[in-house]
C-alpha cells in the first residue's frame, strides 16, 4: 500500500494566479478547471474562479488549490503578506530563534542540495514577506521561511545527513 499527500490550497478568487506562479517557481504540468467549465452558466458571479486545479512537477512537487464559492477576492492579497510581520496581525514572525504563528499550517519544501533550494527560494520570494531569510541552520544546510504574495507560508530547506544514534 502507498499514498500520496498533496497540499491543497483554498483561495477566495485568486487559485488561477496562485497555481500559474507557483507553476513557474516548480516547473511541471499546470491543470486548471473553472466553475464555468463543470456547467455553471458563464455569466454566473464566479464562474471563471477554479473549482479544481493543480502543479504536478516529475522532481515531486504537487499542490492542489481552487476558490471557496461564494467568496470574493480578486487579485493577491499583498495585505495578507504584510501582515507577516505581525503575529497580531494574522501572519508569522520569527523571533529569539522560534516562529510566532496564528497559521493553521505552512507548506514545507526540502530540496537534496543548496543550489536546487535557493533557485527555488529566489523564485517564490518574489513579492513575498521575508520571515527567516534562506542561511545555514543547526539543523540544514540551507534554511528559511517566507510568506507569498498569496499568503502562504513556505519553509524551504535543504535535506541533511544526521548522525545515526
Amino acid at each position: 500500500m502507498s499514498i500520496t499527500t498533496t497540499t491543497h490550497l483554498n483561495f477566495t478568487g485568486q487559485a488561477r494566479a496562485a497555481l500559474e506562479f507557483y507553476q513557474s517557481v516548480f516547473g511541471g504540468s499546470l491543470t486548471i478547471a473553472s466553475y464555468g467549465d463543470f456547467g455553471m452558466p458563464a455569466d454566473a458571479p464566479g464562474a471563471q474562479n477554479v473549482v479544481f486545479g493543480q502543479v504536478e512537477s516529475e522532481g515531486g512537487f504537487r499542490v492542489m488549490a481552487y476558490d471557496i464559492p461564494g467568496q470574493v477576492g480578486g487579485a493577491p492579497d499583498a495585505a495578507r503578506a504584510a501582515a507577516a510581520d505581525t503575529v497580531a496581525g494574522g501572519g508569522t514572525r520569527r523571533e529569539n530563534g522560534m516562529t510566532l504563528t496564528d497559521q493553521p499550517f505552512f507548506v514545507s519544501v526540502r530540496g537534496e542540495t543548496l543550489a536546487e533550494v535557493e533557485r527555488y527560494w529566489s523564485a517564490l520570494s518574489v513579492g513575498a514577506s521575508i520571515v527567516e531569510p534562506l542561511a545555514v541552520s543547526a539543523w540544514s544546510p540551507g534554511f528559511g521561511m517566507l510568506t507569498d504574495s498569496f499568503g502562504v507560508t513556505w519553509i524551504l530547506d535543504v535535506a541533511a545527513a544526521y548522525p545515526a544514534e
